[in-house]
């Protein structure tokens, strides 16, 4: 599914005039501040509920809003389609909106209302690829967590669901270990519940790390690294595997006591990053951190690709991350997949620096005072 209309209101400094994309690639140029990124963020809403750049929703109300509306026209299709076949013909329609003040949210998928954001997300699976993408490596724990639950989402359509309510029970258990006087019957009931949504999480991740896994050996082979070799990722559950997780939270019962929370569980799930048996963090230079964490997106891409799914691509001003080499791997790839993809530069977009062998389908947009004209 592609984006292949935009209109806003009321969001950051875009002129809110709706907007026709190319369902392969949008190239997108404008000074600092122009609206490059807000116009990314506010397509990001349609596939992430929020935005990538900052956590609170009124942030990106224009001042003196008391709503911001984000529409989107979804088409369905082959990406090599061209623009003008693709207009007038939409699939989907989805939106939201927010009432900053009643911090109240309104969804909607072709114009019915609906509760949950992954209906908007299983729509369009939105994967963004921004400076801040690349602590992936260097982050914690939590950054390459949410990396992993993004492939189990768009590949275990429960997953969603199932997450959630094992939050909620994460959640009161945490409660009953912060009770200055334990109840160990209740805390015994949670710990149940608990065990028994860890082990569907856990399974429902092993599943979706395993296509990944697959797509990212594949990838590797194409792809030109010399550290290949000593790389190695591997997922880590959230405890000692060894050991059954009833057993892991009986013996570690005081533990969890003394610090008032939830130590072992898929609430501290990871993505093991090793070359040569260190950390890449410690190994990899900023450069090649880079390098894998593009390469672990495309792999992603890969395979939803491979599910039949296409993603959008928001990439965001990598032209100051990324060589040129780099570049022209990462838009031939994406092109590959026959992704949609948005990609923002200060400078004006060289097209044949990009793609040195086969030309895709394209347009491009100068951005201006949150305007965006088509040249």
């Amino acid at each position: 599914m592609a984006l292949v209309k935009l209109q806003t209101e009321h969001f950051r400094n875009l002129s809110g005039e709706a907007v026709a994309f190319s369902p392969s690639f949008n190239l997108i140029y404008g000074e600092n501040g122009s609206g490059k990124s807000s116009l990314l963020e506010a397509i990001g809403y349609l596939g992430l509920g929020r935005s990538f750049r900052i956590s609170r929703h009124q942030a990106v109300c224009r001042h003196g809003a008391s709503h911001f509306t984000v529409f989107g026209g979804l088409k369905e299709g082959n990406p090599g389609e061209s623009t003008h076949e693709q207009e007038g013909r939409l699939d989907h329609r989805v939106g939201f909106s927010r009432q900053v003040a009643d911090k109240e949210t309104l969804l909607k998928v072709d114009g019915e209302a609906v509760r949950s954001l992954s209906a908007l997300a299983r729509l369009l699976p939105v994967s963004v690829i921004d400076p801040g993408v690349f602590d992936i490596v260097a982050g914690g724990p939590g950054k390459r967590r949410q990396f992993v639950d993004w492939s189990v989402f768009h590949v275990e359509p429960s997953f969603a669901q199932l997450w959630q309510q094992c939050q909620r029970v994460t959640s009161q258990r945490n409660q009953a270990l912060r009770n200055g006087r334990i109840d160990q019957s209740l805390l015994r009931v949670w710990d149940t519940q608990y065990v028994a949504l860890a082990g569907r999480v856990t399974e429902a991740r092993r599943s979706a790390m395993g296509l990944f896994q697959q797509a990212f050996e594949d990838l590797l082979v194409e792809v030109d690294t010399p550290w290949v070799d000593g790389l190695k990722l591997d997922f880590y559950p959230g405890w000692d595997i060894r050991r059954p997780l009833d057993e892991v939270l009986a013996a570690q019962r005081e533990q969890e006591l003394r610090m008032g929370h939830t130590l072992y569980g898929p609430n501290r799930a990871d993505l093991k990053l090793r070359f040569q048996g260190r950390p890449v963090a410690e190994t990899f230079s900023r450069g090649q951190q880079k390098t894998l964490v593009i390469l672990m997106k495309i792999a992603q891409g890969m395979v939803l690709s491979r599910l039949g799914k296409q993603v959008t691509f928001l990439l965001d001003d990598i032209n100051a991350e990324l060589d040129a080499d780099h570049r022209a791997m990462l838009a031939q790839k994406l092109y590959d997949l026959r992704c949609q993809v948005f990609m923002t530069s200060i400078e004006q977009p060289r097209p044949q620096q990009l793609w040195r062998e086969s030309m895709p389908e394209f347009r491009v947009f100068h951005v201006e005072h949150g305007r965006l004209t088509e040249e």
